[in-house]
């Protein structure tokens, strides 16, 4: 999402390190065109189509694999804030989701706005995945997004990338990520 707003986010709780799988999850050229631009404050997509359409596709994915947690990994929950970004998901998917890779706190000290960029916001999209798995100790994860960049080569088989204009919409991409949603489960059930 382009935008020139520095509006800060919240997340979820805390993860439960490790326990469940969980999906990184980008919004812009996955769930609908990556070409989404802040109007007046209001995300607006300027692609054929309509934000958050590809939606349905994702729920049916995730449909096999209810123990698997979302985190938000886009740039609308710094640009809209946490709870605008989980919320504009549907209620099954919204459940789902357990935090962001962006928090409030990153663009502050001791309570003070250390302006509009932060670590965050030079990091790679890989950058800001690893450090929530880090952190989390996550041990089962994927992520799903439209930008390939600076992913580490030990890390690049948790990346089931999409196309900007076509996000989930493609056949490739959905076989690709029922195959990872069974992987991170799979590994789940294998160290309980």
């Amino acid at each position: 999402m382009s935008a020139d707003s520095s509006v800060k986010a919240n997340v979820g709780p805390t993860p439960d390190p490790g326990q469940d799988p969980v999906l990184f999850l980008d919004c812009d050229g996955v769930l609908h065109p990556d070409e989404v631009y802040l109007e007046r404050g209001r995300p607006a997509l300027r692609a054929r189509g309509e934000l958050f359409m590809w939606v349905p596709l994702l729920e049916a994915a995730l449909a096999p694999h209810p123990q698997v947690r979302i985190v938000l990994s886009t740039s609308w929950a710094r640009e809209l804030r946490f709870a605008t970004a989980r919320d504009r998901l549907t209620p099954g998917l919204r459940a789902r989701v357990i935090g962001a890779t962006w928090h409030s706190t990153m663009g502050r000290v001791d309570g003070i706005s250390l302006g509009r960029t932060t670590w965050w916001d030079q990091a790679t999209r890989y950058e800001q995945i690893r450090r929530y798995v880090n952190r989390a100790g996550l041990r089962a994860w994927v992520a799903i997004d439209d930008r390939p960049e600076g992913w580490a080569e030990a890390d690049r088989g948790c990346l089931v990338r999409t196309h900007s204009s076509r996000g989930l919409s493609e056949t490739r991409v959905m076989d690709e990520l029922a195959g990872q949603l069974e992987r991170i489960c799979k590994h789940g059930r294998d160290e309980s």
